[in-house]
């Protein structure tokens, strides 16, 4: 593919935009769309010399420097954008990184490092210049660090781990991007974002420890004296808490060593990052102990995927956001040092792009000395390692010196949105100027990347359902038996579903043998079976990919709790009762879509086609107005008939009620109203609801939800949709 990467510049702010060609040029003009509110029918794009009108992609392959966007309305130049293009192919299909648009220009990065030089010269005459106090600091984590490569305490660890469990949810979330043939470095890369939030879900937070007697709340009543049975476990100092209700003492030691961390499962950012540090190490991840001198602690792990260091914040379940300190939670930071077996480092540059702020702040020891010792602690580190493990390190060094360097001129990316501490009680982030701007925000995006949905199994599982209730019809079962037999088939999915996932098999009583051919399209649509093994038992089991069967699990567990509801609520099961809500024929599958925002890494806009109902779609400022765009793959053209919008789980204020149905035979160039719904209600969660298209015979290859507002405008501020299923005619062109 050929991938294009623009600078946009629009109302004083700038954008990346990634734009891959195969996306075709209806797609680019609505990321413009998403970055600069101009509509794609009153877009103008002009490039070139002669200030040609750029209308489609042979236009725009001819236009190598510069684009010019404005509304055909705008008479205002100011409001004119500029787009700076570079063109590259990648071998891989992925889009190439373009340095140059991140970085600042020449003019400004001289201007940034003659301002460091002189805060450098300033620093001089503020800073005692002790080393001894900065390495007093350090030197016990080093100790810390040392205990991850203890193999008794990291097979503690990894006994405490659902494995096999995590291992699935990383294949399943590969496969969730198309990826259902992983390398190595890949499922390793997934399966580290598993642990961080499993330990996330399984870790505890500790505000002020329930009491040991009764389990009630208390109160801190200051310090205790540590016992033999604390401080062999590295607890130096115990916090004790009086009980409202038995007045009971509850001790609460501050334990260093991660193998008691395992165990208690409980504490603050520094057990947190402590004992996370150790399970990453424990499943073979290069792993570091990063300390921040204003009172925070978190992990960074090398990835091979990305080829550099990895930022893991196990407390706010967080990865890969480096600025969440600086730009989230509004922290001052001043030292930020990295501990690992091989080394000691200050890889500060890379949570930071207010250098010159920062480097005010550091007023423990002068730069030149904490090079040195920092280059003397880490060369303490080595002793003990080959010549040629040094000399790799040392590469690997080097690198990150120049990444960080480079990093720290680059331009903030302006459509992340990042959140304040997550972590702790309201009151107590509040007393640490840590909750950031909006205690209400979030990790987002409004700059949103085109994703594919990768739901054809959602479609054959929905159309199997047909020849389900069709032979339940023409045998005359009733509408209580066919609930019966439904609900003894997905006993047998949930045990499934709870088996191995490599080696999925039950043995089928012999009461329920004779529905199994009922059954057969829908397995098959499970990527399961139905065979007799040497015992003459009948089994159900693999039938191909098992990541194919964990991915369609869920999915059919849910569509059964939904065909089970809509019969109860149908009086006579008949021909006539095949159609929506109970069943859900056609589902259109496998588009790619696009919209204004979403959260993340779990509220991102393919959650609304999944077909699940863990999962939703959520639009962090979408409660007064929001879009979302289907294209259907392959220029197909089909004629919509109906669709389903089901309520997600919990928060009803962010349910939609007003919204415009669009479809496009252009690729989204121009639109036509196919459905409009005013203040519609979702009674309960994961409720769907069914709308007939009422004008048919418009074929269609794009369709737009227009969101105009949700349940609640006043008191919140997002969108959010469990799911959304489009159903076409039997017809396509």
């Amino acid at each position: 593919m050929v991938a294009r990467k623009f600078v946009v510049r629009y109302s004083d702010s700038t954008f990346d935009v990634d734009y891959d060609t195969d996306d075709g040029f209806e797609v680019f003009k609505f990321q413009l769309f998403s970055l600069t509110s101009i509509p794609p029918d009153d877009q103008k794009i002009i490039g070139g010399d002669d200030d040609r009108v750029v209308s489609d992609d042979s236009d725009l392959v001819s236009i190598s420097n510069q684009l010019k966007l404005v509304s055909i309305d705008e008479k205002d130049e100011s409001r004119l954008v500029s787009i700076d293009e570079e063109e590259s192919t990648t071998s891989n299909g992925s889009v190439a990184q373009d340095n140059a648009n991140s970085l600042v220009s020449d003019e400004e990065l001289a201007r940034m490092l003659q301002a460091e030089e002189e805060a450098l010269m300033l620093q001089q005459f503020a800073v005692s210049g002790q080393s001894e106090e900065f390495e007093q600091i350090i030197q016990p984590y080093i100790s810390k660090v040392l205990m991850y490569e203890d193999p008794a305490r990291q097979e503690a660890a990894r006994k405490t781990v659902p494995v096999e469990e995590l291992e699935e949810k990383a294949l399943v979330s590969l496969a969730k991007e198309g990826n259902f043939k992983p390398s190595k470095i890949e499922k390793d890369h997934a399966f580290l974002l598993q642990l961080l939030f499993w330990f996330k879900e399984s870790f505890r937070w500790v505000n002020a420890p329930p009491c040991d007697s009764c389990g009630n709340d208390t109160i801190n009543q200051g310090m205790g004296v540590t016992l033999p049975s604390e401080s062999q476990y590295g607890a130096s100092r115990v916090e004790l808490y009086h009980c409202n209700s038995c007045s009971r003492i509850t001790r609460f030691p501050r334990y260093n060593d991660p193998l008691k961390l395992v165990e208690t499962r409980r504490g603050r950012c520094g057990e947190w990052a402590n004992c996370f540090t150790l399970y990453c190490r424990a499943f073979g991840y290069e792993s570091r102990l990063i300390l921040d001198f204003t009172d925070h602690l978190w992990t960074e792990c090398f990835s091979q995927v990305l080829g550099r260091w990895m930022h893991l914040d196990p407390c706010d379940r967080v990865y890969d956001r480096p600025l969440l300190y600086e730009k989230g939670w509004d922290e001052k930071l001043n030292y930020v040092i990295a501990i690992a077996k091989d080394g000691v480092y200050d890889v500060t540059k890379r949570y930071t792009r207010k250098w010159l702020e920062v480097l005010s702040r550091r007023n423990i020891i002068r730069e030149t000395d904490l090079s040195a010792t920092l280059t003397n602690m880490t060369r303490d580190c080595r002793k003990s390692f080959t010549s040629l493990i040094c000399s790799m390190l040392e590469d690997r060094d080097k690198n990150e010196l120049e990444e960080l360097e480079k990093g720290l001129h680059s331009k903030d990316d302006a459509s992340i949105s990042l959140p304040g501490r997550q972590s702790g009680d309201k009151e107590w982030r509040i007393s640490r100027s840590e909750i950031g701007s909006n205690e209400d925000s979030s990790l987002s995006c409004s700059s949103c990347p085109v994703r594919l949905c990768v739901d054809v199994h959602v479609t054959s599982i929905y159309n199997a359902f047909f020849p389900v209730l069709s032979q339940f019809i023409e045998n005359s079962l009733s509408n209580s038996r066919t609930v019966e037999i439904l609900k003894i088939f997905k006993e047998i999915l949930v045990e499934l579903k709870n088996s191995s996932y490599e080696k999925r098999t039950i043995s089928v009583n012999p009461f329920v043998l004779h529905l199994l051919p009922y059954f057969d399209q829908l397995l098959n649509a499970l990527s399961l079976k139905s065979e007799i093994d040497t015992d003459e038992k009948v089994n159900i089991c693999l039938a191909g990919d098992p990541v194919k069967t964990s991915l369609a699990l869920p999915v059919v567990l849910d569509a059964l709790d939904d065909v089970i509801v809509n019969l109860n609520n149908c009086s006579n099961l008949s021909k006539a009762s095949l159609s929506l809500p109970l069943m859900r024929l056609n589902r259109i599958h496998s588009g790619s879509v696009l919209a204004s925002g979403e959260e993340l890494p779990f509220g991102i806009s393919t959650s609304a086609f999944d077909g699940l109902r863990a999962t939703k779609w959520e639009e962090p400022n979408g409660a007064k107005g929001c879009w979302i765009v289907y294209k259907l793959p392959d220029n197909q053209m089909h004629e919509l008939v109906a669709y389903d919008l089901m309520s997600a789980n919990d928060a009803p204020e962010r349910d939609p009620m007003d919204w415009v149905l669009e479809g496009s035979d252009d690729g989204g160039s121009s639109w036509r109203i196919l459905d409009k719904q005013i203040s519609q209600a979702f009674g309960n969660r994961f409720q769907r609801r069914s709308f007939k298209i009422k004008s048919g015979g418009f074929f269609c290859n794009a369709f737009r939800f227009r969101f105009l507002a949700v349940k609640d405008v006043q008191s919140n501020s997002r969108l959010q949709l469990g799911s959304i299923d489009l159903y076409s005619s039997n017809s396509s062109l």
